[in-house]
């Protein structure tokens, strides 16, 4: 039976949504091992939502617009790799990312490791998500996949979360220098790693996003941040690539990309203009996180 909620003013594993109160009619509900899961619509727009979070938005009218804006930083790649045939997605949700792809680039082989099952028949069943000769899902913990083997991969994509009585968070294996070593391991030679982060470059959840950026420079010779304009994400990008290209080199190649219609995502070179190739103003007093020390909830508590 369909009821309506009131869904506003929430914690959003895409941001921190504090918008008026509406009614938003529940056309789903379930619990999973994983998950409170909840798809609801709202004037159009559908969302998935977990323990009361908000994962994915889509307008129901055209599955290619309505989401969160930070999942347009996840196209940034290119910029690096500009071949790109093949990519790993850790983390399905409402699949905003992989219907993307699956429209922009057809020809792209994408696997998706989704942890559970449940997901993977919600994002079929409301969210249009289609598996095909490209597009596959395996139901698996990403790091238990990436150590069991596969690519490499020209991109691997992270947009997993949990949730605990601070918030949503990034499950612990999946945020230290030991998984991105493994990610490393399992990316071409000019290969990408794309990573969502909830916080903000000063002030709320500076802490995680420091820690993160730190620990991916451990790893990756240059990284790159993304900070969404509209939400409380940004999206680190970390290279193989030892030289630091400028601001204007990437626009140059973003020129390319569009003109060469290799890149279709119409805001492609907008977004570009968020990128930061500093590292945060408190890099240097976080700390590498590691499997043997990630204290991520410590860091959840602060500046909040």
């Amino acid at each position: 039976m369909k009821r309506l909620v009131q869904f506003a003013g929430v914690l959003c594993a895409g941001l921190l949504w504090t918008g008026v109160k509406c009614p938003a009619e529940i056309v789903f509900e379930t619990t999973s091992p994983y998950h409170h899961i909840r798809v609801l619509d709202e004037q159009g727009i559908r969302t998935l939502s977990f323990d009361g979070s908000a994962e994915t938005r889509m307008s129901v009218r055209n599955p290619l617009q309505g989401h969160f804006e930070y999942t347009e930083y996840f196209h940034m790649p290119w910029l690096w790799n500009t071949q790109l045939t093949n990519a790993l997605m850790i983390g399905l949700g409402g699949a905003s990312t992989q219907r993307a792809y699956q429209h922009y680039y057809p020809d792209l082989s994408i696997e998706t490791a989704e942890l559970d099952p449940v997901v993977v028949r919600v994002a079929k069943d409301y969210f249009r998500f289609q598996e095909s000769a490209t597009q596959r899902v395996q139901v698996s913990d990403g790091r238990v996949f990436l150590r069991r083997g596969g690519g490499p991969y020209g991109v691997i994509i992270l947009d997993a979360y949990e949730k605990n009585r601070y918030g949503s968070f990034i499950p612990y294996h999946l945020a230290t220098r030991e998984f991105f070593e493994l990610a490393n391991q399992r990316l071409t030679t000019n290969g990408v790693l794309a990573y969502n982060v909830i916080g903000t470059l000063q002030g709320w959840r500076a802490d995680i996003l420091g820690s993160i950026y730190k620990t991916m420079k451990e790893v990756f010779p240059q990284v790159y941040l993304f900070p969404a304009q509209e939400t409380l994400n940004v999206v680190v990008v970390g290279v193989k690539s030892s030289e630091k290209l400028t601001s204007v080199a990437l626009q140059q190649r973003a020129n390319a990309l569009v003109l060469s219609k290799r890149i279709k995502l119409p805001s492609f070179r907008a977004r570009l203009v968020s990128m930061r190739t500093e590292p945060p103003l408190n890099f240097q007093r976080c700390q590498v996180l590691t499997d043997d020390y990630a204290p991520v909830d410590g860091l959840l508590t602060r500046g909040r």
